[in-house]
């Protein structure tokens, strides 16, 4: 498997713990009761701010993933793949992984700094195999 195919896995496991980590939080804060509902009606408790926080992170996660994804695949299949892709993929990973920590931490604006460079790591992927790609 090549580094960009595991960095891929990587940032699915930590899309996993990242919802994870949400579930549970939201389950103490609201109770099972509400979370096992079809969720008809609005909790009768709020979510504690760090959890909602998480729960934006997750949503944010889940915008991103399919970005890095796609540039991931498309460097493998073009036949760009090459150290500097690989150090973009970990890199992502790295920076996502700091980014759920900053945004539950409140971190401003720090956290949009983050969530930069993990874009422009998907950007760099994406550009790598359109130039490399093409000379294939």
């Amino acid at each position: 498997m090549t580094p960009e195919l595991t960095a891929l896995a990587l940032a699915g496991l930590l899309h996993i713990v990242g919802f994870s980590a949400y579930s549970v939080m939201a389950n103490v804060d609201v109770g099972t009761g509400y979370t096992t509902s079809p969720r008809d009606r609005a909790p009768s408790r709020e979510l504690r701010q760090v959890t909602a926080r998480l729960g934006r992170a997750y949503d944010n996660s889940a915008a991103m993933i399919g970005l890095f994804a796609g540039g991931c695949l498309l460097v493998v299949v073009a036949g760009a793949d090459n150290l500097f892709t690989a150090i973009f993929a970990y890199l992502y990973v790295a920076l996502r992984a700091l980014y759920i920590f900053a945004y539950a931490r409140g971190w401003r604006p720090w956290r949009s700094f983050i969530w930069l460079g993990a874009l422009t790591c998907c950007a760099l992927l994406y550009l790598t195999a359109l130039i490399f790609g093409m000379a294939a």
